[in-house]
């Protein structure tokens, strides 16, 4: 069990730190509401650690000994590693799906870009699916359908971040709009960062990921009807109010250069209206077919390692072939910082 004062330590975290979740969190029952807060409250100190820090590959590195420290049962003393490892042990949360996360957060360190749109679901299926698939956990639904669905929702949430995000990543110099896209547009990444403008060809990309998140949003409804009754209102209410960041860049001419698309609380509190009525809506519907389509081939990964009677398995050889990149880049930093010490010395 989660202890007392570590969960409002959590639900602080998420009070402020994660506005969309916090709102779409207060309609789930009361047995996932607390695991879910805790749950994102690690996930989101994981995502500041990497992003908020300068030295982004020490904080990766420091993030996989710390899961090296809860999944040995010897978390470090703080209060979201210590709520993450109750729920780890209670919820025998399948070691696969945060180190898919650390794989994301470590492409991030690496500073990746991707080619194609498949190449930023497969960022999004590890730094949002993972999560999603361990949101599955919590509610103690391991169904691979549903699990599809679940990670299809976490795509959709993803790309929706990357459209609303392009202007503020631009100044941080990162970009997660598919390459190919830009060298369609005529546009070189470097001369993007230089003079960011939210040009025809720039809203139009931000237009085709909203679009393809939109896709997902209405797939992933399938899965919810999967779900135990009473969870079923809050992740609605997280399927429409993420949607509605998208909503709002629609109204903004898809310009999220300009300006940051934000969502009302007027807003936030008419969609978990609407969640509470589909989600009445959810018990008397037939099962919609859709639930059995295909996972995407960039989740299928996480399905397989969550599903029921999946063995556990070791760290992927992907995710240590990328932390051994990242350990050589330490140790190099480290040796340069060493040598520039003794030459002025």
């Amino acid at each position: 069990m989660i202890r007392p004062d570590d969960m409002e330590h959590c639900r602080e975290a998420i009070r402020h730190g994660s506005l969309s979740f916090h709102a779409a969190s207060k309609l789930l029952p009361a047995n996932v509401r607390d695991p879910a807060l805790a749950l994102y409250a690690f996930c989101r100190l994981a995502d500041d650690e990497v992003d908020l820090k300068q030295d982004k590959v020490t904080s990766v590195l420091r993030l996989r000994d710390r899961l090296d420290q809860v999944y040995a049962g010897r978390p470090k003393d703080a209060p979201t590693d210590r709520a993450f490892a109750a729920i780890v042990e209670d919820f025998e949360m399948p070691r696969a799906l945060p180190d898919a996360l650390l794989e994301g957060l470590a492409w991030d360190a690496d500073e990746r870009r991707y080619e194609t749109l498949s190449g930023v679901k497969a960022y999004s299926a590890r730094v949002a699916s993972a999560v999603g698939a361990m949101m599955c956990v919590l509610m103690r639904v391991r169904d691979a359908d549903a699990l599809a669905r679940a990670c299809d929702l976490g795509v959709a949430m993803q790309l929706t971040n990357i459209a609303r995000d392009v202007g503020e990543d631009a100044a941080e110099r990162r970009i997660y709009l598919p390459l190919e896209w830009l060298e369609d547009a005529g546009l070189e990444p470097e001369a993007f960062f230089a003079d960011p403008k939210p040009t025809k060809a720039v809203r139009t990309m931000v237009r085709r990921l909203v679009m393809e998140a939109n896709r997902l949003y209405i797939r992933s409804e399938a899965g919810i009807g999967a779900l135990p009754a009473a969870c079923r209102p809050g992740i609605f209410g997280a399927r429409f109010i993420y949607a509605g960041i998208g909503s709002q860049l629609r109204s903004m001419d898809y310009d999220s250069l300009s300006a940051r698309a934000r969502t009302s609380k007027v807003q936030k509190i008419g969609w978990l209206g609407q969640s509470m009525l589909r989600a009445a809506g959810s018990m008397v519907m037939p099962r919609n077919p859709v639930i059995y389509a295909q996972p995407l081939d960039e989740v299928a990964f996480l399905v397989e390692a969550t599903a029921q009677g999946a063995p556990q398995r070791s760290r992927s050889d992907a995710l240590i072939s990328v932390l051994s990149t990242l350990e050589a880049q330490a140790r190099a930093q480290r040796a340069e910082l060493t040598g520039h010490r003794t030459s002025v010395t």
